[in-house]
């Protein structure tokens, strides 16, 4: 069974007549759901995910204290900790005193603190680039079984994706570096017969690879385990799985070395025509560095595009 189905059972098979029956007067203002870290708030997880962090469970969102107070908030924490301790064959895990459960009551604002660093989800420009896109995949993931104050909704919807300039930067510095590892680098390396530089070079080609695919989808690009996973489930060029995967799992000998550059060369193509579909190049080139100065032309805030192109890398 998929987390995500059993912390919803969990919730209305067990959740649910507990905060109805004792909690009546603050139902209102109560967000509940399955949110946050983990494979199974992404849909991830399988029979191996279930080895650690994998239990009946579920999240209590909880307002500010002006709607909610601490001793309510504490009588909640008890009453959730006294559920059953075993449903459907997976048993729970006790909850640790000294917070930082993935389940059971959070305030909100903690939660959104502690994801995008700040309680409302206000992100200025310099904080979205130093904020890894798994945090704020991890704020916006899951599901909410109910929210009736509409409070994590909206958190939510704030940060569905980054601002289009801070992703036009981050898009022009993943070229840029597509461009120097794959395109340059890496046969540079190979040449010298230096295996563990040329895998490296391509190893930073896949990652930037990756990280201009899930931009130019305007999806985030969750935690590095779960990304070839996730990338199946795009829009727009989730079919170079195959090429992005061989790339880093096959070795560097000569044959593998002409093999690996016409992938390069096909992955970066595809790129460049996705670019140009989306009119953030004009440029007649395959050469990936110049459709970066091109995005990077895109950007309005001048700010943001007088950066250097490698400042949200």
């Amino acid at each position: 069974m998929k987390g995500l189905e059993l912390s919803e059972r969990f919730y209305y098979e067990c959740g649910e007549a507990m905060i109805k029956q004792s909690f009546a007067e603050i139902e209102q203002y109560l967000a509940i759901g399955l949110v946050g870290s983990g494979s199974e708030c992404f849909g991830y997880d399988d029979e191996i995910s279930q080895d650690h962090d994998f239990e009946p469970g579920f999240c209590i969102f909880l307002p500010d204290e002006n709607l909610v107070d601490s001793r309510t908030e504490f009588a909640l924490e008890r009453a959730y900790a006294k559920l059953p301790q075993e449903f459907m064959g997976y048993k729970r895990s006790r909850l640790s005193p000294v917070g930082g459960n993935r389940h059971g009551v959070m305030r909100i604002a903690d939660f959104f603190k502690k994801k995008t660093g700040d309680e409302n989800a206000d992100i200025p420009t310099e904080g979205w680039f130093c904020l890894s896109e798994q945090f704020p995949a991890e704020a916006t993931n899951g599901k909410l079984f109910c929210d009736n104050l509409g409070k994590m909704t909206e958190l939510r919807e704030k940060i569905a994706y980054m601002p289009e300039d801070l992703r036009l930067k981050k898009l022009a510095g993943n070229l840029l570096l597509m461009g120097q590892s794959g395109q340059y680098n890496y046969s540079r390396c190979a040449k010298r017969g230096e295996s563990a530089a040329a895998q490296l070079a391509v190893g930073e080609f896949v990652n930037s690879a990756l990280k201009v695919i899930f931009l130019l989808n305007k999806k985030y690009m969750p935690y590095y385990k779960w990304t070839f996973r996730a990338l199946k489930e795009l829009t727009v060029l989730a079919d170079l799985y195959d090429e992005l995967e061989y790339l880093i799992s096959s070795p560097n000998s000569q044959n593998e070395v002409i093999k690996k550059q016409e992938i390069i060369e096909k992955i970066s193509y595809r790129v460049i025509e996705e670019l140009r579909e989306q009119k953030l190049t004009k440029v007649n080139s395959n050469d990936l560095e110049w459709h970066a100065y091109a995005v990077n032309d895109c950007i309005k805030d001048g700010n943001i595009r007088n950066l250097n192109i490698l400042h949200a890398v």
